[in-house]
């Protein structure tokens, strides 16, 4: 295991339950990072939650003193305009989502449309109405291309507790229409290809540390990449024995990978 950690140089950072709680940044987080850099590694934060903008999320770690360059954060709604650019170029979108999700896909300037979409993407939205659900269900229903961004059935809030998120949406469209979206954040292979194009390290060179088995894990599953299962969040050894999804490697949290390399 020791050897396998010191081989890496690039690690891709889960965000709550792997560097912070809620509000409140993990004591190991700054010496962890501190020491990648020492040793001439990089690191990159990447988050599954498609209802808030990439500046959202690099202001939050800016609150932290954890001062990064724009392309360090990667967001799952960058790998869905990723792939439409480069396999829908022109194609009109109707994007349910928050007003921070509109925004990222305009900042790229993707064509948004509320009327005859060719494409529906169904983000995390927290802003999300009877009217969207209802549009959305129409164009889905006659045939529109649908996809969505990020998969996960919760968003955990303060406190403990959960809120619906986009997967949960998607049963819903699912209920009505019978068809349900390919999914493009973690764990999709679509995800993966991103983390290894946007690096530019080879697979091997490159770790996923995170605290969900079914999304941060799961998402290097049979590839080269090493899957690292931090227990400062979600996950607990009982879930890592119950899962068919097996990290490469579980640690108490990113003071272990400090400690090592």
């Amino acid at each position: 295991m020791k050897e396998k950690i010191k081989q890496l140089k690039c690690f891709i950072l889960d965000m709550d339950g792997t560097i912070y709680l809620g509000n409140e940044l993990f004591d190991f987080t700054p010496a962890f990072l501190k020491k990648v850099e020492e040793t001439g590694r990089e690191y990159y934060f990447f988050t599954n939650n498609s209802s808030k903008s990439q500046q959202a999320y690099i202001d939050k770690l800016a609150g932290m003193e954890i001062f990064i360059r724009p392309e360090q954060m990667m967001i799952s709604s960058h790998v869905m305009i990723e792939y439409l650019k480069e396999n829908h170029p022109g194609e009109s979108l109707y994007v349910v989502g928050t007003p921070s999700l509109i925004r990222e896909f305009e900042r790229f300037d993707m064509p948004l449309t509320a009327e005859d979409p060719d494409i529906v993407i169904l983000g995390f939205d927290t802003t999300l109405t009877y009217e969207k659900m209802s549009k959305a269900c129409h164009y889905v229903r006659n045939g529109c291309v649908y996809y969505g961004i990020n998969p996960d059935w919760n968003c955990p809030i303060e406190g403990g507790d959960f809120i619906p998120d986009c997967g949960s949406m998607a049963k819903m469209i699912e209920a009505s229409t019978g068809r349900f979206p390919e999914f493009f954040g973690k764990p999709s292979k679509h995800t993966l290809d991103y983390i290894i194009k946007q690096t530019g390290y080879k697979p091997e060179e490159i770790a996923i540390v995170g605290d969900r088995l079914y999304t941060d894990i799961a998402v290097a599953d049979k590839s080269p990449v090493t899957s690292i299962l931090v227990l400062s969040g979600e996950s607990t050894r009982e879930d890592e024995e119950q899962s068919t999804v097996k990290p490469d490697i579980i640690l108490d949290s990113l003071a272990d990978i400090t400690a090592i390399l």
